[in-house]
């Protein structure tokens, strides 16, 4: 990371967000970019996303997570800021919540 203080922002994305190969689409993308945090689909039908890293590392995340992988269709993301999470290394998909 190239910024010197981590951020943590919590995601939600809508739309053809599942069955589409989203989760692992994010998670191969935000190791690339050297983040932690986690995926997870969510039973309302969107996908939720926790990225900590280096604020420009997240901001180029969540721009990718705008247009996901292939076969998505995002209708809709937000952004909140979140707590950083203790104890979190690496990046990983959780199960639905």
């Amino acid at each position: 990371m190239s910024d010197v203080q981590p951020i943590a922002r919590l995601v939600r994305i809508s739309g053809r967000v599942q069955g589409v190969g989203y989760r692992a689409w994010t998670e191969r993308e935000a190791r690339t970019r050297g983040l932690s945090g986690w995926v997870r689909n969510r039973q309302d039908g969107t996908v939720e996303a926790l990225f900590v890293g280096g604020e420009l590392a997240v901001a180029a995340m969540i721009e990718a997570c705008r247009k996901g992988p292939r076969f998505a269709e995002v209708a809709a993301l937000t952004v909140d800021n979140a707590a950083q999470a203790v104890n979190l290394s690496g990046f990983q998909q959780r199960p639905t919540e």
